[in-house]
């Protein structure tokens, strides 16, 4: 296992994951607790489909007018029910009126029925990571900064001579939130990271395996693996009593107090090659947000020396 201790993909980084609830109001404030914690990240939930939801991308730009210094990403965006030419123009555009703080999650597709019922084909995993492999060839082609129209004539995506741009304010990472082996493998081979599934979707014995799948993976295609960012999304509760937390089998969260929540999270980054950590708390309130900035953050990073 190859751990990432240089470079961009190597710096730490922190964040909290939000669903995106008709009470925006208190997304926003979840999202300022967020910044003003100093964490680097907040992700957004993507499903469509659940009528309880706002769109996750209007949350994402509710939430970069409403923040000045954290990077927001979807998480992970549903690929399936998203163009990938218009998710190009769309990140672009986010990441250019935010000044650059806009990172792309992009996941192949997950709850299929309800997904069909929005009216687009189901796809096989085959083809779900043939689709995922096009979108992003198709979305990097059309970030470019040059004039030259995108062509592309694929299974699944077809672009017949668009004008790429425009550029993004800065180099959006696409990472994935891949589950199988050659969805990992893709991961390696072409990605800027891997959004690691919460443990309900991939339990926590598979993501040694998973690493290492995306690890062979970029060194056949010529990578660094180190290049390929690792982000652990870990699910549960911070408490004042002390429990029992274990993040090497299951799917349980973890519900621990601060400094047992650092010891797991820094043992993430130690036995694993993971830098970043996207907290999911089972009760989204500020509070546990602000205990998670200012309480295990800090832990974290001096367990990981830096």
């Amino acid at each position: 296992m190859t751990k990432i201790d240089a470079g961009p993909a190597g710096s730490l980084r922190f964040g909290v994951s939000l669903t995106p609830a008709l009470d925006i109001a208190s997304v926003r404030a979840r999202a300022l607790a967020a910044e003003e914690g100093g964490l680097d990240l907040v992700g957004v939930q993507d499903h469509p489909y659940v009528p309880s939801y706002l769109d996750a991308f209007v949350v994402l730009g509710r939430l970069l007018a409403a923040t000045r210094t954290i990077s927001v990403f979807p998480d992970v965006a549903n690929l399936p029910l998203r163009p990938p030419a218009v998710l190009a123009k769309t990140t672009a555009a986010l990441d250019i009126v935010s000044g650059g703080r806009f990172e792309l999650a992009l996941g192949a597709g997950g709850y299929w029925d309800a997904i069909t019922r929005m009216g687009v084909p189901r796809r096989t995993p085959r083809e779900a990571n043939a689709a995922l492999r096009e979108a992003i060839t198709l979305i990097r082609a059309l970030w470019a900064d040059d004039a030259a129209p995108v062509e592309l004539a694929g299974e699944h995506y077809s672009l017949a001579g668009v004008p790429a741009g425009p550029a993004p304010a800065h180099p959006i990472e696409i990472w994935t939130g891949a589950q199988g082996p050659k969805a990992l493998a893709l991961t390696g081979e072409i990605a800027d990271g891997w959004a690691a599934p919460i443990a309900a979707y991939l339990p926590y014995e598979k993501w040694d395996e998973a690493n290492r799948l995306i690890d062979e993976a970029a060194v056949a295609a010529g990578r660094d693996p180190a290049s390929v960012r690792r982000i652990a999304q870990v699910v549960g509760t911070i408490t004042t009593a002390k429990g029992r937390p274990r993040l090497d089998e299951g799917a349980a969260p973890v519900r621990a107090t601060a400094g047992q929540w650092a010891e797991v999270l820094a043992r993430l980054g130690t036995e694993q090659p993971f830098t970043s950590f996207v907290f999911w708390p089972e009760h989204e309130t500020t509070d546990q947000i602000t205990a998670f900035a200012g309480e295990v953050v800090p832990e974290v990073r001096r367990l990981l020396g830096e």
